[in-house]
């Protein structure tokens, strides 16, 4: 197997296609300009933002980001640990935001008893952030306001 992807690779390179980093292009994995048999030092451990800061949005309708670690939550279909806290029932005890009205509405527009299967599983959605540097640069700029002039024009 190992010898095949060699060969794929020193295929593609002949063709002229570009394998891994190409340092002429400036484009660099992050491991940094290093060949794969050296060893690189650990990254230093991303800080999640202090929980009960909430994050600010940047476009309309885009959901919530989540302020707090989630590693080791359990979101299956039998158990969402998201739900301790940010469900109706326990968001006020823990002083975190209530899950919106919306999580309550089926496809039609129907309201149910308990959050819709299609919003039950949280990170499909809503993430956490750390305090990282942007892996690409980004020019997005956030709309700062809508304007009444209409959608689409």
């Amino acid at each position: 197997m190992k010898k095949q992807i060699v060969t794929a690779f020193a295929l593609l390179w002949m063709l002229g296609g570009t394998v891994g980093t190409a340092v002429g292009e400036g484009v660099v994995s992050e491991r940094g300009n290093v060949g794969l048999e050296e060893e690189v030092p650990v990254p230093e451990a991303k800080q999640y933002a202090k929980d009960g800061n909430v994050l600010p949005r940047d476009y309309v309708q885009q959901p919530p980001l989540i302020p707090h670690k989630v590693e080791g939550y359990i979101i299956s279909k039998k158990s969402n640990k998201c739900l301790s806290c940010h469900s109706w029932a326990n968001a006020k005890e823990s002083m975190a935001t209530k899950i919106s009205q919306t999580h309550f509405e089926d496809r039609d527009k129907n309201v149910l008893a308990n959050v819709s299967a299609r919003r039950y599983f949280c990170t499909q959605c809503h993430v956490p952030q750390v305090n990282a540097p942007p892996l690409v640069d980004n020019t997005f700029k956030p709309v700062t306001a809508i304007s009444g002039s209409g959608a689409g024009q």
